[in-house]
């Protein structure tokens, strides 16, 4: 194959992970497929949407993800790119301004360090040989050596390594080979360690992906391993990938054990996001994200909305007083909304809801949790 014909088969196939920040306009948001399967739109050898070029640097795998259609015992049209074959085409993009930057990660080839050493050659041509000052992104391959990974650190914009389920118990179910907390855990605190405040890489970005779905695991475990990365680790972004089922091995729980429709598997990959967003940007903690018996979301109604209903006495807002994170707990209200309303209080009181420049389903949804006092 040449490195067309290559780069269009791992551009491909680099669908399956998002955890890249890639989604800068409507172009290049994944859209809904009509088998109900999502399409992640990546930037191809003939042109495409998507602003970052996002690609594999092989899709050949030592590694036994039951849940990855790559896999090793799947059989699949196994290619590799050569370190230099990726820089000469990256920054062919590049003069042709079709990307702004490089999304780059692989299967394992070999051993995960010798996988690394081929990604952090491609950074280090593009940033030593052809002088490319701007994004790049490393995937960090499960087992690096710490090593390995500084490397990446030194190069990268941002790095992400995929924590894929809250905890070693649902990991066994995914992986036989990968050990959770040596393989996953470590490299993971590495990150937050090295990219935090003050020390050498705080400028890198950190972000992961939770693979929903594929084992057994409740929201409320995820929730709660997402508080932690955030809080503990200083990661900068979460991401959830619904498992689709047909793409991994039959014997895991996401091929079995449940049975939600495709709309409902979705749906709870959209709650997790919703949550992500409260916990990052609406001052909400774990403890207020709340869960059914069974340690699940409301495929029904979104996480905010629970919890006021379930928090009367908190409600009715005070619209001219409230601080921003009291506004934020009105369902209706987003963080435009709030800052907006601050902004305007500090030369005028607000005397009427329709100062708020909300209209319709949502103004009616804002009336009833907030008053103009």
């Amino acid at each position: 194959m040449d490195t067309y014909e290559k780069l269009k088969l791992l551009s491909r196939d680099s669908q399956y992970d998002l955890a890249c920040a890639c989604g800068t306009n409507k172009l290049d948001r994944r859209k809904r497929g009509d088998d109900g399967k999502w399409l992640y739109p990546v930037t191809l050898p003939q042109g495409g949407t998507s602003v970052i070029m996002k690609t594999l640097l092989s899709n050949v795998c030592a590694n036994d993800c039951k849940y990855c259609p790559l896999r090793s015992k799947t059989n699949v049209h196994r290619c590799t790119l050569h370190p230099e074959e990726v820089a000469k085409v990256f920054m062919d993009y590049i003069a042709r301004k079709k990307v702004f930057g490089l999304f780059l990660s692989s299967g394992v080839i070999n051993n995960p360090d010798f996988t690394m050493d081929r990604l952090n050659a491609v950074a280090r041509i593009l940033r030593y040989k052809h002088k490319f000052k701007g994004y790049i992104h490393l995937k960090v391959i499960p087992g690096a050596s710490d090593a390995a990974i500084e490397d990446s650190l030194s190069l990268a914009s941002a790095v992400s390594l995929n924590i894929e389920t809250p905890g070693a118990s649902h990991f066994k179910l995914l992986s036989e080979k990968k050990n959770y907390n040596e393989d996953i855990i470590h490299p993971l605190k590495l990150l937050g360690k090295l990219t935090s405040k003050g020390m050498k890489y705080s400028r890198v970005k950190i972000t992961s992906q939770f693979i929903v779905g594929a084992s057994d695991e409740s929201d409320k475990e995820i929730v709660n391993y997402m508080s932690g990365m955030y809080d503990r680790l200083n990661f900068n972004r979460l991401y959830f990938s619904s498992y689709q089922k047909g793409l991994g091995d039959e014997s895991i729980p996401g091929e079995n054990n449940f049975q939600l429709t495709s709309d409902q598997i979705f749906t709870r990959e959209h709650r997790l996001y919703q949550v992500d967003f409260l916990l990052r940007k609406y001052g909400f903690s774990k403890e207020d994200i709340i869960c059914d018996n069974d340690g699940n979301l409301n495929l029904e109604t979104d996480p905010k909305q629970i919890w006021a209903d379930n928090h009367p006495e908190f409600f009715p807002v005070r619209i001219n007083s409230a601080d921003k994170f009291a506004l934020l707990r009105v369902p209706g209200l987003g963080t435009i909304n709030a800052n907006r309303i601050i902004k305007f209080r500090k030369n005028n009181r607000i005397s009427s809801f329709y100062n708020l420049n909300i209209k319709g389903k949502l103004l009616e949804k804002v009336k009833k949790y907030a008053i103009i006092n």
